[in-house]
């Protein structure tokens, strides 16, 4: 056993003692009444505690459980000691100590490059299913099967297995394909995709796969116009078959993929300055359809829309007007504003809902180049500066694999990350402008009931 903790006794006459006690909100970890509080040497750290914890006379686990350790919802990361002088206490003090099973720190797995910045990505996994569909889906996605969908400036999609095989990409642009860059892509079901791009249209796909499993083809079916402006980001309903999107023109819209119920698509729309080298060029007839409504409740381009996942007939949209809105799409399309957020004065919370569409200037925090975990167990009140709001630190930091050992640009400025996409089988995927996609894996941050 470590010295850190071998002689408690021994240790009080170089250090001095504390008073802590035990909590958790883990029922199988849970210490019994009599032994949650106890006298600690005062220079233990995250490792000590997690020995005490773990030994014959506390929890005497089968094997060895790694804990951390949160101080009035902050990880502690130094010793008792240092805890308690930092923050003016005595060791008179009863510290209460919750602890958690640690957090594997998520490891680079794989990359997959590109021609051109990639600016979203989705996984089809039976864990993504259930989240779209509910607990009962019907299609199963076969273990070792997953697939990761991304979207690039190139205005094409790609599916990916595991192994970083591209299995297909999407038509160009003069096969039906998206005439600009896309911006979002999201899957519907294992056989149909949305995607959305800055030449204004949502495009539905049909996707299928050889028996083989390594080639498939992404086939065009449907074209929504609605939009003047780029859309930056679209959700989707399965079950219900519909899609939200946000534009840079400041307006919401709802879809249907069904294009036997969906409205016709305005004819001017369709023929644009935009639509005019599409039509001479395009040699698919693919249907072109209409939204089922738009609303511009936002005075400045909306960065994203999503549906409750919770419960779909609640959306929500978030805008550069510094604004959150409430919304219901009725179940005939329309649109009632149920509830204004209050106006956002926070800088901190504004700047970084303005970077998730690449558009900020000051929040760094979104433009290093990272990914961060974050343990919403792991809190503090802000100050003034940071909206007097609750304020979470991150756990872990996932940088580019493609910048590592390079130096950092003036201003300490890196690499976007335009998305990212979280799944249990597949792990924590991210889209960069490095020309990447990257898969990262953490034991208990993407399979929270792993050993």
């Amino acid at each position: 056993m470590d010295t850190e903790m071998a002689d408690t006794s021994a240790l009080s006459s170089h250090y001095g003692q504390v008073q802590v006690h035990f909590t958790t909100n883990s029922p199988d970890i849970e210490l019994p009444e009599g032994k949650r509080q106890l006298l600690v040497p005062t220079n233990v750290r995250r490792y000590g505690l997690s020995q005490i914890l773990n030994s014959e006379s506390m929890l005497d686990t089968p094997a060895p459980i790694p804990f951390d350790f949160l101080i009035n919802g902050t990880f502690l990361r130094t010793t008792l000691e240092e805890y308690l002088t930092a923050n003016g206490l005595s060791s008179e003090t009863t510290l209460s100590l919750q602890y958690v099973r640690s957090l594997i720190p998520p490891l680079f797995e794989a990359s997959f490059e590109h021609d051109d910045w990639v600016s979203c990505v989705d996984v089809l996994s039976s864990s993504s299913l259930a989240g779209t569909w509910g607990a009962n889906v019907n299609v199963p996605v076969v273990l070792g099967q997953e697939r990761i969908l991304s979207g690039s400036y190139d205005g094409l999609l790609r599916l990916w297995n595991k192994s970083g095989q591209a299995i297909a990409t999407s038509s160009s642009s003069s096969a039906g394909g998206h005439t600009a860059s896309i911006k979002s892509a999201k899957f519907i079901s294992p056989t149909q995709i949305a995607s959305s791009s800055l030449d204004r249209t949502i495009r539905i796909w049909k996707y299928s796969e050889a028996d083989d499993h390594f080639s498939g083809e992404l086939k065009p079916v449907l074209e929504l116009y609605g939009h003047l402006g780029g859309i930056d980001s679209i959700d989707v309903h399965g079950p219900s078959n519909r899609i939200l999107s946000a534009s840079t023109d400041g307006s919401i819209g709802l879809w249907t993929t069904a294009k036997n119920s969906a409205p016709a698509a305005d004819e001017a729309l369709i023929s644009g300055p935009n639509a005019k080298r599409r039509k001479l060029t395009t040699s698919t007839n693919t249907p072109q359809r209409g939204p089922l409504s738009l609303i511009s409740s936002h005075t400045a381009p909306v960065s994203a829309a999503i549906f409750n996942p919770l419960d779909s007939t609640v959306a929500y949209s978030a805008s550069q007007d510094h604004t959150v809105r409430t919304m219901a799409p009725a179940e005939f399309g329309t649109f009632e504003v149920r509830e204004l957020a209050r106006k956002m004065k926070e800088t901190a919370w504004l700047e970084r809902l303005k970077e998730t569409t690449g558009r900020g200037r000051r929040n760094q925090s979104v433009r290093d180049g990272t990914c961060r975990v974050w343990d919403l167990r792991s809190s503090r009140t802000g100050t003034k500066d940071e909206g007097n709001g609750v304020v979470g630190e991150a756990v872990y930091v996932i940088e580019r694999e493609s910048q590592k050992g390079k130096k950092r640009p003036v201003g300490g400025e890196g690499i976007k990350v335009y998305g990212v996409a979280w799944d249990k089988e597949v792990g924590i995927v991210s889209a960069s402008e490095d020309k990447m996609v990257q898969i990262n894996r953490g034991r208990g941050v993407t399979r929270p009931n792993d050993p």
